[in-house]
């Protein structure tokens, strides 16, 4: 039988993984939306549809995880959001933004290895 600490702690993670994923494609759609080329309505649409949804979830996940935990982890998102801009819309990214994109990684780890409450 499964603890209770366990399926917490996985509902936690899971919730984690919504937040992110959420506000990293949602903030990508919104980009291919507005992008010089002409506005995209779908796009702008399916962007602000997501970020609803990170906005709840991340309510949900406040609302029973430490603020202390939820928005380090959290911030992982910001790596991903340079990654997808490099790779998938060709953006130029300096040593400096590289360089603070490895310390935000750092401290998503260091702030991982604590238990979520």
């Amino acid at each position: 039988m499964e603890t209770d600490h366990r399926r917490i702690a996985r509902k936690t993670w899971l919730f984690v993984a919504l937040v992110v994923i959420s506000n990293t494609v949602g903030n990508y759609f919104l980009e291919l939306g507005m992008s010089p080329q002409g506005e995209k309505p779908l796009w702008i649409a399916a962007g602000v549809a997501l970020l609803i949804f990170w906005t709840l979830t991340r309510m949900t996940l406040l609302s029973w995880a430490d603020l202390s935990f939820v928005l380090p982890v959290t911030s992982i998102g910001y790596v991903l959001n340079a990654l997808l801009a490099r790779a998938a819309l060709g953006e130029t990214l300096s040593w400096e933004r590289w360089a603070g994109t490895l310390l935000i990684t750092a401290g998503t780890v260091l702030t991982g290895w604590g238990r979520p409450r």
